[in-house]
């Protein structure tokens, strides 16, 4: 792991530019405080522009449940990048995926026995709504477009998935009934 070249307390050059080109999700951009310039990652640590460490408590929101830059993993993304063709599945398909969904279809009960992916939480919530609304289209009910969801859920900060969310506070009951 390497820090650039600024280890002072001095904030890094490319800061500014971040403050003022880049959008920060979960923010007002008007009030914001600036952010923590990250310079590196190892393990379960943000290591800071500065040289200060952080525990990163929640794994990147989840994205790092096995630490940054784990070996194991960096070697398979490695061969993978080297043998697999990543291909949108409209209209094209790859065996990994052939091979992967028909390996989750032997895990599921009863007749599941069809694999949509994606690319994350809020678009799997997003896209299982999809097919509900699709589901009763089909059954010739059309006006079938109203969702349960649990008090106090978190389903994603998608439009679609925010719609279903009920944090009381925060930005998610701006965007019920969407």
């Amino acid at each position: 792991m390497t820090i650039s070249e600024d280890s002072g307390n001095t904030a890094p050059d490319w800061l500014a530019a971040a403050q003022k080109h880049l959008w920060l999700p979960y923010t007002q951009m008007k009030t914001v405080a600036p952010p923590l310039p990250a310079a590196a990652t190892e393990g379960a640590r943000i290591i800071l522009s500065d040289g200060r460490e952080l525990v990163d408590g929640i794994a990147s929101w989840w994205t790092a449940c096995h630490g940054y830059n784990h070996p194991h993993i960096r070697t398979e993304v490695e061969a993978q990048l080297e043998r697999l063709p990543h291909v949108m599945l409209g209209g094209l398909v790859t065996e990994p995926a052939a091979r992967l969904a028909q390996r989750l279809a032997a895990l599921t009960p009863g007749d599941l026995d069809h694999v949509f992916f994606s690319e994350s939480g809020s678009v799997s919530v997003e896209i299982g709504m999809k097919m509900a609304i699709q589901y009763w289209i089909n059954q010739g009910k059309r006006g079938r477009r109203k969702f349960v969801c649990f008090r106090y859920g978190y389903h994603g900060d998608t439009l679609g998935t925010m719609s279903v969310c009920d944090p009381d506070e925060g930005m998610h009951t701006l965007f019920r009934g969407a």
